[in-house]
């Protein structure tokens, strides 16, 4: 008997998956257990198993496009010569031709209308974006290249070389070219223009639970600033000895710690319930900015972790994140999360927080600047701290004290290795 391969439903918010690659052709063996293909999901890219062995007798589904949850994306056999039927019901003959529903209806609508038009006033069908270009110049390649490199423009410029080509000598009196801006490139795109980008299911994912947690959870924001002369000392000191930790790696501890001592921030919200939740235990979430979008593998219980640990930890999570090949148990959970913006030249900003948990915290940049010791102005460096806080679950005395926790062991950093 045929046994249809269906896709998998590989997160709990997974509705849609997309094949990136088949590791199997059509008349290939495959054993129960072997791989036969990659799927994206909303959270990563994940290796599918077969659960039966056989002989893949037909891909409905091609690297590249998409399916449904559950809907029919091979047939398999158990010999060559089995016969088999592709199925006819109307879902699964769109996934047949190699597109989810969804897909089939953004190519129609791409085939007969390739150019969107944004209706926002009308706008005269004759009306054009022209070219400021000129026919090319002629010139010398010595002329070209010194045009080039002072920045001149050429064609501004009368030659006085064979059938009026521009020569070296003809630049004395040539205009530089236009300080921003430089050339405009021919467009011929009526104005307003654009391309509909379909949504990849991790940007569905992230949209559809960010909108509602900035629409259903009432944040509020409190900030502290962070002297980090001692962190950059500590850090600094650990190298010398050969341990390499990042001021990340030093943030994640701290607040492991200060979590540790407040459990009252170290909570959730359930919705659905209308129940408060308290984690048992410290597990933060990493955001980690991918191509697809943003991901968050976890430090299971980083409390209980060395920095060392941490660093260690972190650093392996982040690079199967960014190849997009973390498991479900390392993204799936989470009691509070960091997201740090620092390493982007972000000084401060307010994060939005990753239901069901209750808190996350976002970090900036270290900044040099004047701060006054002892009745004098020296120069130091300071890091921003900002925690968005869900009003349901922590109030803001309790968010004060945590983020005093945090900054004096910041402040303190040994206190991370005792």
């Amino acid at each position: 008997m045929p046994i249809i391969v269906t896709m998998p439903a590989l997160s709990p918010t997974m509705d849609e998956g997309i094949i990136t690659s088949w590791v199997v052709k059509v008349g290939d063996k495959v054993l129960d257990g072997s791989p036969i293909c990659e799927i994206a999901t909303d959270k990563s890219t994940v290796e599918f198993q077969a659960i039966d062995g056989g002989y893949i007798r037909k891909i409905l589904v091609p690297a590249g496009k998409g399916a449904k949850v559950n809907a029919p994306i091979a047939i398999i056999t158990k010999t060559l010569d089995e016969e088999f039927s592709i199925p006819t019901f109307e879902e699964e003959k769109k996934v047949e031709e190699g597109v989810s529903a969804n897909e089939k209806k953004i190519e129609g609508e791409q085939k007969s209308n390739s150019l969107n038009v944004i209706q926002f006033s009308p706008v005269p069908p004759s009306k054009k974006i022209r070219s400021t270009i000129k026919p090319s110049v002629a010139a010398s390649p010595l002329a070209k290249k010194i045009a080039k490199e002072k920045g001149l423009d050429l064609r501004s410029v009368k030659g006085s070389g064979p059938s009026g080509r521009i020569i070296s000598k003809d630049l004395a009196n040539a205009p530089l070219l236009q300080l921003f801006g430089g050339e405009q490139r021919s467009i011929e795109f009526p104005d307003g223009t654009f391309d509909e980008v379909p949504l990849s299911p991790m940007r569905k994912v992230i949209g559809e639970r960010l909108q509602a947690s900035k629409m259903t959870i009432p944040h509020y924001v409190i900030s502290q600033s962070v002297e980090a002369d001692k962190m950059m000392a500590f850090r600094s000191e650990l190298k010398d000895l050969g341990i390499h930790v990042s001021f990340n790696d030093c943030i994640i501890k701290a607040t492991a710690l200060a979590l540790q001592k407040h459990p009252e921030i170290n909570m959730g919200y359930d919705s659905k319930k209308n129940v408060m939740i308290q984690f048992k235990t410290v597990d933060i979430s990493l955001a980690v900015s991918i191509p697809d979008g943003l991901i968050t593998p976890i430090l299971w219980q980083a409390n209980c972790m060395s920095l060392k640990e941490i660093s260690m930890e972190a650093k392996r999570l982040v690079m199967k994140a960014k190849e997009g090949k973390l498991e479900p148990f390392e993204y799936q959970g989470g009691s509070f999360t960091i997201s740090n913006l620092g390493m982007f030249g972000i000084t401060s900003f307010e994060a939005v927080i990753n239901p069901p948990q209750g808190a996350i915290l976002a970090v900036g940049g270290i900044i040099e600047t004047p701060i006054s010791k002892n009745g004098k102005i020296v120069s130091g460096h300071r890091l921003n701290l900002s925690i968005s806080l869900d009003h349901r679950v922590i109030d803001g005395a309790a968010g004060a004290l945590f983020l005093n926790t945090l900054k004096f062991l910041l402040e303190n950093p040994t206190s991370l290795v005792l």
